[in-house]
């Protein structure tokens, strides 16, 4: 009896821009229906922090969960997520308890994305608050192999290409190509 070793699916890894504007996408969804709940007040907005976070839930763990592991933005943008086991990606989504506390690591630093947002004008030192979402997309940067940020690696996740979706970035360069010719 001789073992043969099945050849692994090959994953195209999602780019890393267009990981940021899917990303971008489904934070200012999240964000602007944040924003609906936002009183006039100088501070933290409470009502404004728990729909920000339901949202985020909804867009990115019920949405993923129930859509072949892509968010709006995922989709738009032609990304999905699955599972890695044993350091080779299978064709699966993650668990849903999986997604739900990765994304609520990304929801916290999405969050203070958002308080900063809010505040920057009140408080410039509120950068620091960029500083969990610039170190956990800094691991990204940094692993040219499998361009996991740290809260892929920690659940065991990567983000990869995929052929269902709208192809927004490729729709994007398109326009700007014709834009010169249109202008003449």
């Amino acid at each position: 009896m001789t073992l043969v070793k099945v050849n692994q699916r090959h994953y195209p890894k999602g780019d890393l821009t267009r990981r940021g504007m899917a990303l971008a996408m489904d934070f200012f969804g999240a964000w602007l229906l944040s924003s609906m709940v936002r009183s006039n007040e100088i501070g933290i907005q409470f009502a404004q922090i728990f729909v920000f976070i339901f949202a985020w839930l909804i867009f990115r763990v019920v949405v993923v969960y129930n859509n072949q592991g892509q968010s709006l933005g995922r989709w738009a943008f032609d990304l999905k997520i699955l599972e890695v086991v044993n350091g080779e990606i299978v064709n699966r989504i993650p668990q849903f308890q999986t997604l739900l506390l990765r994304e609520g690591v990304i929801c916290f630093s999405s969050l203070l994305l958002s308080i900063f947002l809010g505040n920057i004008i009140l408080n410039p030192a509120a950068v620091v608050l960029l500083l969990p979402l610039i170190i956990d997309g800094g691991a990204a940067l940094s692993d040219t192999q499998m361009r996991q940020a740290f809260h892929d690696r920690f659940f065991r996740t990567v983000i990869v290409s995929s052929r269902r979706g709208y192809s927004l970035d490729i729709k994007i360069k398109r326009l700007v190509e014709k834009f010169p010719r249109n202008m003449r």
